[in-house]
């Protein structure tokens, strides 16, 4: 089938997710350039690295020069950094935004994919949150992202079209690795300490593993104009309380000397997202489980793969942003 679409660049595109979405772009014949400040390394594979920060607008406005589309993914991507620096984490998860817009609309760029985030709900108590569910975020991560929607939906892009994404928390290996998530640290943990701790353990995570994320992605650069412009689409599967994922993890790794250890938490965001929509008019089914992420970190770690996993700053966020005092 012929690409819609052939020139795609990736702000943040060297990090957890677009390590595993590049490779597989490439592979594919798309011609791939990379914004991003290389923090976490340089990338996966042949594409075209621009090193730069997005709050730099002119830098932007040359990157994106030529793109067919636009993928956003840069951000400061969890709460406890923005406790590090909130300054830092407003000036680039939001007050870049209107900038990157401008470079998107003034190089008549045809398509914009937007990476939001499901936590832009809160705590829900209803079974099935979907898109048009009342967003009520509860921590500053949250609330740039929602802040962020509000401008894309009221600026728009020009003449071409846009969508916004709300993924789930994305696990599994990549690349790029990051420990800082439910169920990849759940999974460390268990392999190195022999020991999982379990903060709260009822509150519920929709959990997306990350090739599924990737296959995302590649779906919405590849569906028509008139299947996704302006529209939000949630992905998010296997909705399980973090106890049940403890749980499914030492099962997964089939040791039972792995202990379970519930720890009380003032962290009680919990939320159970429906993604329906997504199936219904993009055809989008996930091919992937938990059960899977896990095997794939187990099997990483297993091959050598991490380097001092526990310690080394490379594969948390906030670690890694406080070695090189980040600004």
């Amino acid at each position: 089938m012929k690409k819609l679409y052939k020139k795609i660049a990736i702000t943040g595109g060297a990090g957890y997710v677009g390590s595993r979405l590049v490779p597989s772009l490439l592979q594919d014949g798309y011609d791939v350039t990379v914004i991003d400040t290389f923090w976490y390394g340089e990338g996966v594979g042949d594409f075209k690295r621009v090193c730069g920060d997005i709050r730099d607008e002119e830098l932007l406005r040359r990157a994106l020069k030529g793109a067919d589309v636009v993928i956003h993914l840069a951000c400061i991507s969890n709460d406890p950094s923005f406790e590090l620096n909130p300054n830092l984490g407003k000036s680039i998860n939001f007050d870049a935004f209107s900038g990157l817009l401008r470079a998107v609309r003034e190089n008549n760029v045809p398509r914009f994919i937007y990476a939001s985030s499901s936590s832009v709900y809160g705590v829900k108590s209803e079974l099935n949150v979907c898109e048009t569910s009342p967003c009520q975020p509860l921590t500053d991560y949250s609330k740039y992202k929602m802040m962020c929607e509000d401008v894309l939906n009221k600026e728009g892009v020009g003449d071409g079209e846009y969508v916004i994404l709300r993924p789930a928390t994305v696990c599994g290996h990549a690349p790029r690795m990051r420990f800082d998530l439910t169920v990849n640290i759940l999974t460390l943990h268990a392999l190195v300490n022999k020991k999982i701790r379990v903060f709260g353990g009822s509150q519920l995570r929709p959990n997306i593993y990350i090739q599924d994320m990737v296959d995302v992605y590649r779906l919405l650069i590849e569906s028509p104009r008139e299947k996704i412009h302006q529209k939000t689409f949630n992905a998010g599967f296997q909705n399980r309380s973090v106890r049940d994922i403890a749980d499914l993890v030492k099962k997964q790794i089939g040791d039972e000397a792995i202990e379970i250890a519930a720890e009380p938490t003032d962290d009680m965001r919990s939320y159970h997202i429906n993604s329906d929509k997504i199936y219904q008019e993009l055809h989008f089914k996930p091919r992937h489980m938990i059960e899977e992420a896990v095997e794939s970190i187990v099997q990483a770690y297993h091959s050598g793969a991490y380097q001092d996993p526990m310690k080394n700053p490379h594969y948390y966020n906030i670690r890694k942003m406080q070695e090189l005092k980040i600004s």
